[in-house]
C-alpha cells in the first residue's frame, strides 16, 4: 500500500483529497474562531492598549534565544573538530527555523537546508549530520528538564500528578541519548540489525554488514567530550528558557499576571505539541494548548489568550519573516562569492593523482 500511494495513482488521489482536507481544517478553526467570540473580543481589548516597552523586551528575548541556539551548534561543531563562527550559524539558525515552521514536513527540509549550509562551508558530511542529530538531542533534553522542573512545581495541583511517570521515563531517555552522543558509533550496531531487516523484507540494502561497517568507520571520527555537551546543552536550555521570557514579556505587555504555577508544565507540554506532525510549527496547536494550560492554572482567560496570541506573533510569526528574509539573504551572498571564486585552473601535469582531504574533513569558514 505505501507503494502505490507513493506512485502515479497515489499523488492522483492525494490532488483530489488535499483540497477537502483543507476545507475541513479551515471549517474547523473558523468553528473554534468563532464559537469563542466572546474570549477573543476580550482579547482585542488587551492587544489594542499592549505596552510597547514590552513588546521589544519580548522580541529581544526570542533573538536572544536564536542567538543560544547557534552557540550551542557552534560548540557542537566544535567537538566534531569543525569551527564556524558565530554570525553564519546564527543566519543559518533564523533561516532554518523559517523553513522549518513554514513548510509541511518542515523539520525535514530545515534540517536538510541547515546540512548543505554546513558543508557549503566545509564541514564534513558525517559531522554535518552528527551535529544535526546532537542538536536535536540536547534541545529535546533540556525541554524534558524544563518539563520536569514544570511537574514538580505543579505537583499538589492534581492535574499534574499523571505526568510524573512520563516526565521521568522522558528524563531517563533523554540521559541515554545524550550518552550515545558520545559513541555515536554504537550506532552502527542498532543500524546493522535495521539494514538487515531492510534486507529481508525489501531486499535493500544490498549489504547490510558493509554498509553499517561503513558508517561506523565515519562516525568513530566523532568524540565529543562531556564538558563541551554540558556546555552546549546549557545553551540549548538557555535557548528555551529565553523563549519563556517572551512568554513573560507577552503577559507583561497586556498588563495581565502570571500564572507561575503552572507556568513551565503549559509551556513545556505546548513545545511538546508543537513537535506533532499535525501543523507546521504547530500553528493553532501551540496557542490551544498554551492557553488551556495556563487559563487551568488560575489564568484570566481574555488576557491569557492576548499574552499567548502577542507570544506566538513574535516568537512564531516574527521569527518566520525574519529568517527568510534572512535566507534570501544567504542565498544572494553565495550567488555573490560563486560569480567572485576564480575559475579552478586545469592540472597541468598528466597522471598526478589530487590531494584530496577526503568527504569527512571538518573545515574552518571565515
Amino acid at each position: 500500500m505505501t507503494a502505490s500511494w507513493r506512485g502515479p495513482s497515489g499523488r492522483r488521489v492525494w490532488r483530489v483529497v488535499r483540497p477537502f482536507l483543507l476545507v475541513a481544517v479551515l471549517a474547523v478553526a473558523g468553528d473554534v474562531v468563532f464559537g469563542r467570540s466572546g474570549e477573543l473580543s476580550g482579547a482585542g481589548a488587551y492587544l489594542g492598549r499592549a505596552d510597547l516597552v514590552w513588546m521589544l523586551a519580548a522580541a529581544g528575548a526570542e533573538i536572544l534565544s536564536m542567538v543560544c541556539f547557534a552557540l550551542a551548534e557552534r560548540r557542537i561543531l566544535r567537538e566534531g573538530h569543525a569551527h564556524l563562527r558565530l554570525r553564519p550559524l546564527f543566519g543559518i539558525a533564523l533561516a532554518g527555523n523559517a523553513i522549518t515552521n513554514s513548510l509541511p514536513a518542515g523539520p525535514a527540509f530545515g534540517a536538510l537546508y541547515a546540512y548543505r549550509q554546513f558543508r557549503d562551508r566545509g564541514v564534513g558530511e558525517v559531522v554535518a549530520a552528527w551535529s544535526l542529530i546532537g542538536m536535536n538531542v540536547l534541545a529535546s533534553a533540556a525541554l524534558a528538564v524544563l518539563a520536569a522542573v514544570g511537574v514538580t512545581a505543579a505537583i499538589g495541583q492534581g492535574t499534574a500528578l499523571d505526568l510524573v511517570g512520563v516526565t521521568m521515563g522522558t528524563l531517563v531517555a533523554a540521559a541515554g541519548a545524550i550518552a550515545l552522543l558520545r559513541r555515536p558509533d554504537v550506532l552502527a550496531v542498532g543500524l546493522r540489525g535495521l539494514f538487515r531487516a531492510g534486507r529481508t523484507l525489501v531486499r535493500r540494502p544490498a549489504e547490510p554488514a558493509l554498509l553499517a561497517e561503513r558508517i561506523r568507520r565515519r562516525l568513530a571520527v566523532v568524540r565529543p567530550g562531556w564538558p563541551g555537551l554540558a556546555i552546549a546543552f546549557g545553551w540549548a536550555a538557555g535557548n528555551w528558557l529565553l523563549d519563556l521570557a517572551c512568554l513573560i514579556a507577552a503577559f507583561g505587555a497586556v498588563d495581565a499576571p502570571v500564572p507561575w504555577r503552572g507556568l513551565l508544565l503549559a509551556y513545556g507540554a505546548a513545545q511538546l505539541a508543537a513537535n506533532l506532525p499535525i501543523t507546521p510549527g504547530g500553528l493553532g496547536v501551540v496557542e490551544g494548548s498554551l492557553t488551556i494550560g495556563l487559563v487551568a492554572y488560575g489564568g484570566s482567560e481574555p488576557s491569557t489568550v492576548a499574552a499567548v496570541l502577542l507570544y506566538r506573533l513574535v516568537s512564531f510569526w516574527g521569527l518566520v519573516v525574519l529568517g527568510w528574509v534572512v535566507a534570501g539573504g544567504l542565498a544572494l551572498a553565495a550567488r555573490r562569492d560563486e560569480a567572485l571564486r576564480p575559475p579552478v585552473a586545469e592540472p597541468v601535469a598528466v597522471g598526478v593523482p589530487a590531494i584530496s582531504t577526503g568527504p569527512d574533513q571538518a573545515g574552518t569558514t571565515s
